[in-house]
């Protein structure tokens, strides 16, 4: 497949005529990686943040709540845009606003400039989820949810890197480097990605509003749709709780681990990320049905193994790494099967999914810090299970429809 240039400009509906080669997914693996990172490079950094600044911390911490509805906002307004737009130029020309917001971050003189920034940040952090749906329609039929897996693997490297990487960095060279060495990531990979993307035109022609509204009725026609939005909210309502409220279990008797301990912790999720091929394949052949129950299960295991388990280490490492694969698997999963719904439409998908998919993340993470004031670890275990549970329970339901989802 030619993919360098104007040259290779065809219309979208010619795509299955491409041979999507391994080098052009590992690129477009390491840009979702590239970008999805930049929402998270500033967690760790948030004390010296504050102290740079002269905030509280409460205020450091606006930093990270404008990063997230900037993504939230971004999937609403930016990526239903690659469903009507040339997607190689979208993608591109977001990229470079992600680059220029990255400078803003790494020269602000105070924290508004510095918040307006992170906001601008997350917004065009999106450029992640037009991606994937980008490699979905590039794909066979018969390799779709390998291709997506491969892509996604790259997007959950980039989640879990981006705070040691930041970390390590600003200890290095302080942490305007940090948002400096992510502003140069994001020109050097839109240059490559102008390169080698092919040059895909669309021939649908909505005006903005009315690609907007057509968000609504994808929901209200595909039960594919529907059901796996459920099984994503809950999935990553449970994710968003464990690590809203892990850091406090952690940090007290019996472990009392650092912050960098705590951090590190995190990368026992690379289960997950290496888990996220397989999942693809597992879909390709048909058996996305059973490996979600399989997923849903896991997770529910997890929680109860980490309940009862609190006070050990192993424990607590085993369980981690379940839930990661469970709900790593069943987003993968979830991927493969939504992006075979509508073809001229994956963008808009992706906005009704991500959008519904975040905001479980934003309930299981607001549940679970009031829980765990009040119940403790348990508390937050026993939502977490209640979440997989709901989910496994809907899930049977699906054994009783026709098509297999």
């Amino acid at each position: 497949m030619r993919t360098e240039g104007n040259e290779d400009a065809v219309d979208e509906t010619t795509t299955d005529t491409f041979v999507l080669e391994g080098s052009l997914v590992a690129i477009m693996a390491v840009a979702c990686g590239i970008a999805v990172a930049n929402l998270y490079y500033a967690q760790p950094l948030l004390d010296t943040l504050a102290h740079t600044f002269g905030v509280s911390t409460g205020t450091a911490g606006l930093i990270v709540t404008l990063t997230q509805l900037g993504y939230a906002l971004g999937l609403v307004v930016l990526v239903p845009l690659g469903d009507v737009l040339n997607r190689r130029r979208l993608i591109v020309t977001i990229m470079l606003g992600t680059a220029v917001a990255l400078a803003v971050a790494a020269e602000s003189p105070d924290i508004r400039v510095f918040l307006a920034a992170s906001l601008a940040v997350g917004t065009t952090s999106v450029v992640a989820m037009i991606l994937v749906p980008f490699a979905a329609t590039l794909a066979q039929d018969y390799n779709r949810g390998r291709v997506v897996g491969q892509v996604m693997s790259g997007l959950l490297m980039g989640i879990l890197l981006a705070r040691t990487a930041s970390g390590f960095l600003a200890d290095a060279a302080g942490w305007r480097a940090v948002f400096w060495a992510a502003a140069v990531l994001m020109l050097a990979q839109a240059g490559v990605l102008w390169r080698m993307l092919p040059d895909v035109h669309s021939q649908r022609r909505l005006s903005y509003p009315e690609l907007l509204v057509s968000v609504l009725p994808l929901l209200r026609e595909e039960p594919v749709l529907r059901r796996r939005i459920v099984y994503g909210a809950a999935m990553f309502a449970t994710f968003s709780a464990l690590w809203t409220c892990l850091p406090f279990l952690l940090s007290r008797p019996p472990y009392g681990y650092s912050d960098s301990l705590i951090g590190a912790f995190g990368l026992i999720g690379a289960v997950g990320a290496l888990s996220a091929s397989a999942a693809g394949r597992m879909a390709d052949r048909g058996w996305s049905r059973a490996t979600t129950g399989a997923f849903l299960a896991t997770v529910l295991f997890s929680f109860w193994l980490m309940d009862v388990g609190s006070e050990s280490l192993i424990a607590m490492i085993i369980g981690v790494a379940l839930m990661d694969l469970g709900m790593q698997g069943t987003q993968i999963t979830n991927q493969s099967e939504i992006y075979r719904l509508r073809p001229e439409a994956r963008s808009r998908i992706t906005t009704a999914y991500m959008t519904s998919f975040f905001l479980g993340g934003a309930v299981g993470s607001s549940l679970s810090a009031w829980l765990y004031q009040f119940y403790g670890w348990r508390g937050v275990c026993v939502l977490c299970m209640g979440f997989a549970l709901v989910a496994l329970l809907f899930w049977l339901t699906e054994w009783h429809s026709k098509p297999a989802s």
